[in-house]
C-alpha cells in the first residue's frame, strides 16, 4: 500500500516549507476540498501532517466526519514538520521571502488601527472612540458584501506587486 502525505497547513506555510511530493489541503478549507481528493486517492495510507501536530488532528476527526475513515488507513505524524525537520528528513524550502498573505496584511493594519485609537480615546479624548467605530464599520461592509476596501489598497502596494498569492487572494475576494 503506498502513502501519501497530506499538510493541512495554510497555503503560505506550505509554500515557504513542505515535504516534496506531499499535498497541500488547508484546514481552513478542509471539508470542501478533502473530499474529491482523498476520493480520487482510493485506497492509500495517508499520513496527516501540520506544523506540530494539532491541526493534523483535528483533519483527522474531518476525515472521519466525511465518511473516509474506511477506505483510508490515515494517521497524524506527531511533531508535524518541525518534528520531521528534526529527525533529519528532507524539505522543499522557498528561498524566496514573500510578503504577509493580504488577508494577514488587512488584519494587522486593522488590529492596530483599533488599539491606536482606543488607547487614543482612554488616554486622549474620548472622540478618537469613533475611529474605532469607523473601522467596525468597515469590517461588518467587508463581512456583508465580500468587499474589503483595506485590501483592495493594500493589494496595490509595491511589496505585493507581481504576488500571485496576493492576486488569489483578491480573486477569492471576486475583485479580479
Amino acid at each position: 500500500m503506498s502513502t501519501v502525505i497530506i499538510d493541512v497547513r495554510e497555503e503560505d506555510e506550505f509554500l515557504a516549507e513542505h515535504v516534496e511530493n506531499s499535498i497541500n489541503i488547508p484546514l481552513s478549507s478542509f471539508a470542501s476540498i478533502a473530499p474529491g481528493i482523498l476520493h480520487q486517492l482510493g485506497q492509500v495510507k495517508i499520513i496527516i501532517m501540520c506544523r506540530s501536530g494539532v491541526r493534523a488532528g483535528q483533519a483527522l476527526a474531518m476525515i472521519k466526519g466525511l465518511g473516509f475513515g474506511d477506505l483510508h488507513q490515515c494517521e497524524v505524524y506527531e511533531g508535524g514538520i518541525l518534528k520531521w525537520k528534526k529527525t533529519g528528513q528532507a524539505v522543499v524550502s522557498r528561498k524566496v521571502k514573500a510578503p504577509l498573505p493580504l488577508m494577514r496584511q488587512v488584519q494587522l493594519v486593522i488590529g492596530t488601527m483599533a488599539v491606536g485609537f482606543g488607547v487614543a480615546a482612554a488616554l486622549l479624548d474620548p472622540v478618537y472612540a469613533w475611529g474605532a467605530v469607523f473601522i467596525g464599520c468597515g469590517l461588518l461592509v467587508a463581512g456583508a458584501t465580500g468587499f474589503c476596501a483595506l485590501a483592495n489598497v493594500l493589494a496595490m502596494l509595491p511589496w505585493n506587486k507581481g504576488d500571485t498569492m496576493a492576486k488569489r487572494d483578491m480573486c477569492r475576494l471576486g475583485k479580479e
